[in-house]
């Protein structure tokens, strides 16, 4: 049994000095483009052929945002690659499609051997991804556990746990249930196993006299699994870094999927064009790729990070955190705007602020104004132009003060603005301190 002395849960503010060390690469415009080409191509078919009640669903859901979940996500990369799967073998492609002999129609059944094996390969990757994390968690998890008979109960509980999972998707599927039907099994049995992780670790339910009878589980590992996968714990910071690119793969698949199906019903009255098929082809391609290059990159994150820190980073960490650069957008014909109260003359207002530049140098104007109780302005630091700066002033009257970063004149460019704002209160000689007891004693 590993030690956990002197050592908490990873924090947020851990993960995101973490993550630092590991940026994803942005996804290619491709990806962007291709999902809009397939969405045109979409709407062309619906407008001359009407949708199913089904097929209103998927549209539905197309035009959703993605979950915001990681392992949601990859649970619905995985159900819609095996949808697309389905309708990629034979048996399932269109009447006209199978029993046609022509040259052209031998090219498009050989270009789509190939587009199936390329979501065949991709789901390998993806569930060994999953299979593999699971059980990283798991042995982790078990390498703080006592290393005796209790230990051995939690393992074996975890393991009829699973069968009994298996062989309720096993009899889902012999009643005839669907890809879909399955798939919401798998994603609801997920969610019940975060459940009993979370009633572990508060100690609730069944497992209270668990927790009791096994004397001797690390506090430590307790908060860890039931703080770990909270709205706004640790894996938010997950969410917020990663999410947004697994987010638009989510999207790419669900169109490619949605595309297949609709051409598939409406085939004899809308045969696929030379520009369709090589632009699904194309979105394969990319989103494959894309996809496995993901899934490398989160399993190197996953794989180096560590469950729990010692108390003393994680201190750090959150001081650290309070004193961070805080970064928003001020869209183009807008302006942002920080107000800071000053209660004491001779206090320090100081900023420090840089614009996250791209292919073109871009500045934001900036000024700061001092507004008096009874609602007078007076311009502080006057209105100029920066790519960033950095500077501080004295105050010499009470009141509210304005930082203000301007990109009114800007038409067409919003501005990525990274900064950070203080108000540093007056520090008073030892006499003056004297004096101010003395005062408070009268």
């Amino acid at each position: 049994m590993a030690s956990t002395g002197g050592l908490v849960p990873i924090t947020r503010a851990f993960l995101a000095s973490y993550y630092e060390k590991y940026p994803f690469d942005p996804l290619p415009d491709d990806v962007s483009r291709l999902s809009s080409q397939i969405r045109s191509f979409i709407q062309d078919l619906i407008q001359g052929f009407p949708p199913t009640q089904g097929e209103s669903l998927l549209i539905q859901e197309a035009d959703s945002q993605p979950p915001h979940k990681m392992d949601e996500n990859m649970w619905k990369n995985r159900e819609n690659i095996e949808e697309i799967l389905f309708l990629l073998e034979r048996p399932h492609w269109p009447s006209v499609l199978q029993q046609s002999s022509t040259a052209e129609v031998a090219e498009f059944a050989t270009t789509l051997g190939q587009l199936k094996d390329k979501f065949q390969a991709t789901l390998t990757i993806l569930e060994s991804f999953q299979s593999r994390n699971s059980e990283r968690v798991f042995n982790t998890v078990m390498t703080y556990m006592p290393q005796d008979f209790r230990g051995t109960l939690i393992r074996q509980q975890k393991e009829r746990s699973e069968r009994n999972k298996q062989a309720e998707v096993d009899a889902l599927i012999n009643s005839g249930g669907s890809i879909r039907d399955r798939y919401s099994l798998l994603w609801k049995q997920q969610m019940d196993r975060r459940r009993q992780l979370v009633q572990l670790g508060s100690a609730t339910g069944v497992y209270k006299t668990l927790v009791k009878y096994l004397v001797g589980v690390p506090q430590v590992l307790l908060d860890f699994i039931q703080q770990i996968n909270d709205d706004d714990g640790p894996m938010e910071e997950q969410r917020q870094r990663y999410g947004p690119p697994l987010y638009s793969l989510t999207r790419m698949v669900l169109f490619i999927r949605l595309f297949l199906s609709l051409a598939w019903r409406r085939f004899e009255a809308f045969k696929l064009n030379r520009l369709q098929i090589s632009v699904l082809e194309e979105a394969v391609d990319v989103y494959t790729t894309e996809l496995q290059r993901f899934i490398n990159f989160i399993s190197e994150v996953f794989a180096n990070s560590p469950f729990f820190i010692s108390a003393e980073d994680a201190s750090m960490l959150e001081m650290r955190k309070n004193d961070e650069y805080k970064e928003i957008t001020v869209p183009a014909g807008k302006s942002y705007e920080v107000s800071l109260t000053v209660e004491s003359i001779n206090s320090y207002i100081a900023w420090d602020f840089s614009l996250v530049q791209g292919k073109m140098s871009m500045d934001i104007g900036f000024s700061v104004e001092y507004t008096n109780n009874g609602g007078e302005k007076t311009l502080i630091l006057p209105y100029r132009r920066y790519e960033s700066d950095q500077g501080n002033f004295s105050t010499c009257m009470a009141g509210n003060y304005k930082l203000i970063w301007d990109n009114s004149y800007s038409a067409f460019f919003k501005k990525a603005l990274r900064y950070k704002v203080d108000c540093i209160p007056p520090v008073l000689e030892e006499s003056e301190k004297g004096s101010e007891r003395n005062e408070v004693e009268e």
